[in-house]
């Protein structure tokens, strides 16, 4: 075959093949954007529900039962949607990242209790740990992560749209939500533990539970007073008001199963020192646009 046959025919492949590679399928990434307001995923094995972008004012009105000082509202508005654990992380769950680090019967034992002692270094770490986890499934793309949620995205979906001191309305009952258990269990009838299996008590109009009480759950921000709105607020990077021994906290947001329902009121939020924990506090896990920059 002469030279310009030969050059010909190399053409010919070049641009056969190019054709291919154009018919090729590209690698998908996982579509991550959710329909509608409370539509159901799991990823990673963890039940999430869907949180649209969105307006709403954060804290509690001057008239509100139970108001604390540092809930003067503030509007806030959320242009990135984000899906929310429909459950706090239960025992089983924790499991599945490192053994539970301390077993206590005063707040539940059981695959289906949510897991408490654990800090807020902890709950990050396990948000990181299932991040690599979902992406080396196929499950999750690179710009997407758990995470812990703001405060500002917690109360928005614990609100699910009501502008009332609570999801369930102006008052929160024993029928609503896990709240105002004496220590040990007491009265006869309930287990030993205090917390209860997580999805006991009725859903959010968004599909989330527990929300109020149960366990109180852990937020990425420092926690600052007055509380910051705008938009997409965001202070996990801005250390916060300083407690009086000089110290400083993280938001927990939701109360607990020992409190009266004014601690467990949407707008209710509270310090805690990060490295610390307890038998009240666990908390839930948020898939959000993945930062820049991780803390």
């Amino acid at each position: 075959m002469n030279r310009p046959s030969l050059i010909a025919l190399a053409a010919s492949c070049l641009v056969l093949a190019a054709s291919h590679a154009a018919e090729a399928p590209a690698a998908r990434k996982p579509a991550m954007l959710g329909p509608r307001a409370g539509e159901p995923r799991t990823v990673a094995g963890l039940a999430l529900c869907w949180c649209p972008p969105g307006k709403f004012l954060m804290g509690s009105p001057l008239d509100e039962p139970g108001r604390r000082t540092d809930e003067t509202q503030v509007e806030v508005t959320l242009t990135q949607g984000f899906w929310l654990g429909k459950f706090e992380v239960t025992q089983r769950e924790w499991k599945r990242f490192r053994p539970l680090a301390r077993e206590a019967d005063v707040a539940g034992r059981g695959d289906d209790f949510p897991v408490y002692w654990v800090s807020y270094l902890d709950a990050q770490e396990f948000c990181r740990w299932l991040t690599r986890e979902a992406r080396a499934a196929g499950e999750l793309s690179a710009d997407w992560e758990f995470n812990l949620p703001t405060e500002a995205q917690w109360e928005y979906a614990c609100r699910a749209g009501t502008t009332t001191a609570f999801a369930f309305g102006a008052t929160l009952t024993t029928r609503d939500a896990n709240i105002g258990r004496p220590f040990r269990g007491e009265p006869a009838g309930f287990p030993r533990g205090s917390a209860e299996p997580v999805g006991r008590y009725p859903a959010n109009a968004w599909g989330l539970h527990d929300m109020h009480g149960n366990e109180f759950e852990w937020c990425r921000d420092w926690f600052h007073r007055p509380i910051t709105g705008g938009i997409d607020p965001d202070l996990s990077d801005r250390q916060g008001t300083p407690n009086r021994d000089g110290t400083v906290s993280r938001v927990r947001r939701g109360g607990a199963w020992m409190d009266g329902p004014e601690f467990c009121r949407s707008a209710v939020r509270l310090p805690f020192e990060p490295e610390r924990s307890s038998n009240h506090i666990g908390f839930r896990v948020a898939l959000v646009p993945a930062r820049a920059t991780s803390p």
